[in-house]
């Protein structure tokens, strides 16, 4: 105990060690859906579930025990929401790119947040794009995860007259995923710990009785990491993704890191004079586990939003982190359980995602349509045009030309005209693909 106070300095940040690994449970039941989702999403993009769950568990345990043992944070790390979305039904689906190649894009796209961080870039280019184009990135793929969430749910099915229309909702999936949606909001709403968790079990249980699903137990050993372990293929990624996938893989991470840690630090009251004293060292643990993933097998690992929970909880150190990432590590062992859990009992989790990531709309100013229109466009186009890449560009281009035409050039960062060009240059001499 003697060791965990001095190493953690739990009294300085007036909490105790039994006040932190109650933080860590609460914050691993609130985020612990990620080893049942995260195998449908990617092993919808072809890749082996089985290998999947356990680079899932393995990366969210290291990028856990990096943040708490080196930047001493109560953040927890996962594979993270959207990301993976954009990386199976965008990526590999969409784009027909290999998921070897996927990852090797993840693992680009990891060297570089790397880099901004080691030479504190970070803030520069933060701060170089506008906050409503900050804002409509995470509006995007919010409406993005909410239309792939519907469709796995069977609620929205493709037509050729109206492109999309309403699917069956009589059958026995789609009505198990909408008792799942109300489920979990509601104990959410009620403050009930791992909410999203016991609604995807929930489902899945049911889905026992109603859909025909098969039990195959609880508790194995793991299965084997060798079909995704190292499998990344860095000159595919390079010759073809470069622009499209490692970027908006690079932009989403960067925002989406610096967006959670600060507001988890926020909560814990970890601020001082409004920023994080070892920023720097948590978004090298943010990187070093973007890049540890990409070599086990999943899509990018970032910080979870889901850490305030641990912080309600009175989290406050690594300790809280460390706790979480040894629970990830335990759940190796229920490969059989996640294997059952279908996609329509983890398609309410992704819609209550969905849902929550939309309230960022309120804060882009929509009295300036120099700002609301380029978000509105940015947020609106990743969903129909099934591409979170498309959706960036035109957020990208459309605030340049705006700001451009109304005289309020001055208003345009730097880093805002070069990736507008750069989606500009690549529309017009290598198409949208």
């Amino acid at each position: 105990m003697l060791i965990l106070e001095k190493y953690f300095k739990l009294k300085e940040n007036g909490t105790d060690v039994r006040t932190e690994l109650v933080a860590g449970l609460t914050t691993f039941l609130t985020m612990a859906y990620i080893i049942f989702v995260n195998p449908s999403i990617l092993g919808d993009a072809g890749m082996p579930k089985g290998a999947v769950f356990v680079a899932t568990c393995i990366a969210a345990a290291l990028g856990c025990l990096i943040m708490g043992l080196y930047a001493n944070y109560p953040i927890a790390m996962a594979p993270g929401m959207g990301l993976n979305a954009y990386f199976a039904y965008v990526v590999v689906k969409g784009m027909g790119m290999p998921w070897e190649m996927a990852l090797g894009a993840v693992f680009i796209s990891g060297c570089l947040f790397l880099f901004v961080s080691v030479f504190k870039l970070r803030e520069m280019i933060v701060n170089g794009i506008p906050h409503s184009i900050r804002t409509a990135i995470t509006v995007g793929i919010g409406l993005f995860l909410g239309l792939i969430s519907l469709k796995s749910a069977g609620i929205v099915v493709s037509s050729p007259e109206t492109l999309v229309r309403v699917g069956d909702l009589h059958s026995a999936p789609t009505l198990l995923a909408i008792v799942g949606f109300f489920v979990i909001v509601a104990l959410d709403r009620l403050k009930v710990k791992g909410a999203i968790l016991i609604g995807i079990l929930a489902v899945t249980v049911m889905s026992f009785f109603i859909a025909g699903n098969k039990f195959n137990g609880v508790v194995d050993m793991p299965p084997s990491l060798a079909p995704t372990l190292f499998k990344l293929d860095l000159m595919g990624a390079i010759s073809v993704g470069l622009l499209n996938v490692v970027l908006v893989f690079f932009l989403v991470e960067l925002f989406d890191a610096t967006g959670t840690l600060m507001g988890v630090a926020n909560r814990a009251g970890l601020l001082v004079n409004g920023k994080m004293e070892r920023l720097n060292k948590a978004l090298m643990a943010d990187s070093t586990a973007i890049l540890t993933g990409s070599l086990l097998g999943t899509s990018s690992t970032t910080a979870y939003i889901e850490s305030a929970a641990g912080v309600q909880a009175g989290g406050r150190t690594g300790l809280t982190a460390v706790a979480v990432g040894v629970l990830f590590l335990a759940c190796l062992f229920i490969s059989p359980l996640a294997g059952v859990v279908p996609s329509y009992a983890t398609a309410p989790a992704l819609l209550y995602v969905s849902c929550l990531m939309l309230r960022e709309l309120v804060d882009i100013d929509w009295s300036d349509t120099t700002e609301s229109v380029p978000a509105a466009i940015a947020a609106l186009t990743m969903p129909f045009t099934y591409s979170i890449a498309l959706g960036v560009a035109f957020g990208f281009i459309s605030y340049a030309v705006l700001k451009l035409l109304t005289g309020r050039v001055r208003e345009v960062r730097p880093v805002i005209w070069a990736i507008a060009c750069v989606f500009t240059f690549k529309f017009v001499y290598l198409g949208a693909g």
